[in-house]
């Protein structure tokens, strides 16, 4: 291994280590944020409104991170939001590689009229603009925790089920595979205990790379206002709200929009040390 291949190797390690540590971090504030003593995040106090963060040498003040137009306290508010982008995410990232692996597993397994009824339905929605999708389908069905979840998991199935299709083409011809099946094994089997677990290292590397674009959808549905509905806070509505002031009270939209990049970023970093680890193959050169 020369040189530059071994800077590169330590180098991906340190970014993958920063960017756990960071995704470690966000995950025990949003779980630990209940018990944190912080003021509650959805209450206001007009006589403590727009107040600019209060973070000096000498320690920390009331609102560390300063309040909003109604006197909200951000730093509660960018925890809480916390929780609710990453429940959101994390639900529909699982949810929707569920669905897209068996899809996958039965596009590349039977082929077919199986692999070409799926395969168009993947090329349909790869050829439609998710945001436009997402918008149709939650003002359709209407803003909530389960129809957003749902909404966001129909927006990644397609990567998976494509994927696996094509990891399953090739498991399924290697001599395994094909001693099982002289063996008597039905396809049930086959799939679950012998081409599945040859096919999960893609699909992992795949939910972290989703995390992160899924993340940033909710935000921008939240954005436009059919994300999670006030008084929940979350970090797009924030940013919406913040955008009036940004003239006058900067941390209201900077701070939130800042949690959302590094939330973001610390999820690429890992996908990238993931993919790295589990398949060597994929250094690039």
């Amino acid at each position: 291994m020369s040189l530059l291949s071994i800077l590169r190797h330590q180098r991906a390690n340190w970014l993958g280590l920063l960017g756990g540590t960071l995704l470690v971090l966000l995950l025990v504030l949003a779980v630990a944020g209940p018990w944190l003593g912080l003021p509650d995040p959805t209450r206001g106090d007009l006589r403590a409104r727009m107040l600019a963060p209060t973070i000096s040498w000498t320690g920390l003040g009331s609102h560390p991170l300063g309040t909003d137009q109604l006197g909200r306290d951000i730093l509660s508010r960018i925890i809480a939001g916390s929780r609710v982008t990453l429940t959101i995410a994390g639900s529909a990232v699982v949810l929707g590689g569920i669905v897209g692996v068996l899809l996958g597993l039965i596009a590349g397994y039977f082929g077919g009229w199986w692999d070409r009824i799926l395969m168009r339905l993947v090329d349909i929605q790869l050829a439609f603009p998710l945001m436009l999708l997402a918008l149709l389908v939650v003002a359709a069905l209407g803003p909530s925790l389960h129809n957003l979840i749902a909404v966001l998991a129909l927006t990644s199935w397609v990567r998976y089920a494509r994927i696996i299709r094509g990891q399953v083409l090739t498991v399924r011809e290697r001599e395994f595979v094909q001693a099982v099946k002289a063996m008597g094994a039905g396809p049930v089997r086959i799939l679950i205990r012998h081409v599945l677990p040859n096919v999960l290292t893609p699909a992992l590397v795949v939910a972290t790379l989703e995390l992160a674009r899924t993340i940033v959808l909710e935000a921008g549905l939240s954005f436009l206002g059919l994300g999670i509905q006030p008084p929940s806070p979350s970090w797009g509505r924030m940013l919406a709200d913040g955008r009036t002031y940004i003239a006058s009270a900067w941390w209201i939209i900077t701070l939130p929009g800042l949690a959302l990049m590094l939330t973001v970023l610390s999820v690429n970093l890992l996908g990238d040390w993931l993919r790295d680890w589990l398949d060597p193959r994929s250094e690039r050169s």
